[in-house]
């Protein structure tokens, strides 16, 4: 098949009109489609499809409606990535000092605080699940362009740092990882979820996986919108501390980013209980009430759960 031709940005209007595309206004439909790509809006008018081979769209399609979910899903990814810089740095705090405080600065690198699993990686390469951690944890450390750590490189070339400096380096994803494969029976893991409102380290981990996928979507400004999680974090909880749902989710709002929302929330509800992060987001939706917020997993009654109050 050959390779389809760069579309003009007129082109690319002529082409939405043929398929039922309708605009209110042409010039400043060409100025955001100088400004946002053709396939990053496409996202936002994928479900308004009448048929999926041929692109063609459903009557009363407005390009303009197409960017006000563009902007409304900005808006919402915004306040998102406000609660995720809220966890994660809780998580760090947690994790340097109750295990410091026990296990010394460098506890990191005690292979006999982490399960004794191995990893299989992409390339086939097999590695303990620790040592596959600790080469996480130097790679960001040599990667890092914090002062402190850029002196402790240069004062102490190859030794390693204390867990203050090390884990100041690591991603969200590094620090979820680090969690997980800790020793299951460490009390200082016990002691971190009960801080964070989750009675199991278990809930707290599958919680940190999926906002760490999510965190990764919010990072390179890519669409929530309608999109199916491919990480679902652990819905039904062992006697939550804090407001969670008192009714079982429909499973497309297990499926939309609406349940790892609403990890978010509670999380954040835990850690910093004046955050405005719920408000944000009700201010959000009844400020642009023409959008299809069940799209998100925004429906059944989800308003009137405890968490959401």
């Amino acid at each position: 098949m050959p390779n389809k031709p760069a579309y003009t940005i007129s082109d690319q209007i002529k082409l939405l009109k043929s398929r039922g595309m309708r605009f209110r206004d042409e010039t400043l439909a060409a100025s955001y489609l100088a400004n946002i790509s053709y396939y990053r809006l496409k996202g936002y008018w994928w479900d308004m499809q009448t048929d999926y081979k041929k692109h063609t769209l459903k009557p009363d399609t407005w390009f303009e409606d197409i960017i006000d979910r563009y902007n409304f899903d900005r808006k919402l990814r915004l306040i998102l990535f406000d609660a995720i810089e809220r966890i994660e740095i809780a998580l760090r705090t947690k994790l340097i000092y109750h295990f410091s405080v026990s296990y010394g600065g460098l506890w990191y690198v005690d292979a006999n605080l982490f399960e004794n699993r191995t990893i299989r990686l992409n390339d086939g390469t097999v590695k303990p699940i620790h040592q596959n951690i600790l080469d996480e944890l130097h790679k960001e450390f040599r990667r890092s362009q914090e002062i402190f750590i850029q002196d402790h490189r240069n004062r102490f070339p190859n030794r390693d740092a204390d867990a203050w400096k090390t884990l100041e380096a690591a991603s969200l994803g590094t620090l979820s990882k680090l969690y997980k494969t800790l020793k299951h029976q460490l009390p200082e893991k016990a002691t971190i979820a009960n801080e964070m409102g989750l009675n199991l380290h278990s809930e707290l981990s599958s919680w940190l996986e999926a906002i760490t996928y999510v965190r990764n979507i919010v990072a390179h400004h890519s669409r929530l919108w309608s999109r199916n999680m491919v990480k679902r974090p652990v819905e039904v909880l062992n006697n939550p501390v804090g407001k969670w749902f008192v009714n079982p989710l429909m499973p497309v709002q297990a499926k939309k980013p609406f349940l790892i929302i609403s990890c978010m929330v509670y999380l954040c509800n835990e850690i910093t209980p004046n955050n405005q992060i719920k408000n944000k987001i009700h201010e959000l939706l009844k400020s642009n009430t023409s959008i299809p917020i069940y799209k998100l997993g925004f429906l059944n009654n989800w308003h009137k759960e405890p968490l959401w109050q």
